[in-house]
């Protein structure tokens, strides 16, 4: 084969496996162009200096066959004084660099690996052939815990989940699923989020137990109603029987019979209180489901006015609303009554219907003095009261009644001053 020709093959050989490389290796923009340019650098001294570099030439495919396997510790010998010798250099830089990449990604995804397996919610993820590509520890327990499900079909192991748990996987929106499982009731949240992993779409799937936490929270739920029962009864109960005691020491002296009145008339309000608050509470906590159904607006707008006044603003929606209208009542009522008790002119408590995703909101509008940032963050809060007589009942329970229909309550400042509170209803 003539000298040109020999040229030829090695100018397109070693080009070709530059580009293989360059497309093949997930390169750094730095190492891709120090790629590019020591292939042009090859492809270079191949055309001025073919004859007699074949070991050289050699040296540097093997190099970089390597380098496309993934194998980055062949180094060449720089003792050459030539233009083949600075090839040698550059190829050395460029093995350090590849392999200390390969290091540094190495070394994360041992990291995140090791943290997805202690995880103690259930990592999936799944490829875009249907195959798992990685289940941590959780995962496996949660299925078949002595069958790794890592290559197998996704619906192989759904098929070992409980049947509500696999639906609600399978299904992907993020939501709370409770299942019964070794004679007990365990609930769960299940998310999916999609996204790109070495060009192909994966799917990730994250199943997290929430039984223990739940119970954690029930119980401390329970802790604080307690308390807050306990305080309140002790609120009632000691300056009542301080005041029977005054009662029977003025019933032992006639002279001081006309201060019967004051004394039983504070009983009154102190009983009358605690009444009001255990209500309150019970509604709180036997609140029923709601039965929704279509409301026309103007008739409804008229039964909570005859209750509490109020302005109304803009037009009323075209369609009906959709939601049990004896509960909305009933929180629009603790609403208004909080915006009178705000301060805000009569004349400024207003409310408003807004059309919007697919739903109406009931906004429900004051200029009284407004909250301050710890108000606003404690506002929801079951039993969190600013007033001296409240309860905290009022506002949790509206938030129980939006939220039992699928809604959203907000609280927001307003512009000028006062409060808006919006409670958002999905439409039928």
């Amino acid at each position: 084969m003539k000298l040109r020709t020999r040229g030829a093959i090695a100018i397109i050989g070693g080009s070709l496996v530059s580009a293989g490389i360059a497309v093949a290796l997930p390169l750094a923009p730095g190492a891709a162009i120090g790629l590019a340019v020591l292939g042009g650098a090859v492809t270079g001294m191949l055309l001025g200096r073919l004859v007699g570099v074949r070991p050289m030439i050699q040296a540097l495919d093997d190099g970089l066959v390597s380098f496309a396997e993934g194998e980055y510790g062949i180094r060449l010998a720089t003792d050459r004084g030539d233009e083949l010798g600075d090839v040698a250099r550059s190829f050395n830089r460029l093995g350090d660099q590849l392999r200390a990449a390969h290091d540094e990604t190495y070394q994360k995804e041992l990291m995140l690996d090791m943290v997805f397996r202690a995880a103690p919610l259930a990592i999936v993820l799944v490829d875009d052939d249907d195959r798992v590509a990685f289940a941590n520890d959780a995962a496996r327990e949660l299925a078949v815990p002595a069958a790794p499900p890592v290559g197998e079909r996704f619906a192989t192991l759904l098929a070992a989940l409980p049947p509500m748990l696999a639906a609600a996987i399978e299904k992907g929106d993020d939501e709370l699923v409770k299942i019964e499982r070794g004679g007990a009731e365990e609930t769960f949240h299940v998310s999916r989020r999609w996204f790109d992993l070495r060009m192909r779409r994966h799917a990730l799937y994250m199943i997290k137990p929430l039984t223990r936490e739940l119970v954690r929270q029930e119980a401390e739920v329970w802790k604080k109603a307690i308390r807050v029962i306990s305080h309140e009864l002790n609120n009632s109960l000691a300056p009542i029987r301080s005041l029977v005691h005054s009662a029977r020491k003025i019933v032992a002296n006639p002279e001081h019979i006309g201060k019967l009145g004051g004394v039983f008339d504070t009983i009154e309000e102190r009983a009358a209180h605690l009444h009001g608050f255990l209500d309150g509470y019970a509604r709180l906590a036997k609140l029923p489901r709601p039965t929704p159904r279509d409301v026309a607006w103007q008739p409804f707008l008229d039964g909570v006015h005859a209750l509490y006044p109020f302005h109304r603003r803009g037009e009323l929606p075209a369609r009906p609303g959709r939601f049990d209208p004896e509960q909305v009542q009933q929180a629009l009522i603790n609403l208004l009554k909080n915006a009178s008790e705000s301060g805000s002119p009569v004349d400024d408590i207003a409310i408003e219907l807004v059309e919007r995703d697919g739903g109406v909101a009931i906004r429900v509008l004051d200029r009284g003095k407004g909250m301050t940032d710890e108000v606003l963050a404690s506002a929801l809060r079951p039993f969190y009261s600013t007033k001296k007589t409240g309860s905290g009942l009022g506002l949790a329970l509206c938030r129980e009644i939006v939220d039992a229909h699928g809604g959203q309550l907000v609280i927001e400042r307003r512009d000028g001053g006062g409060i808006a509170i919006e409670c958002w209803f999905p439409g039928g």
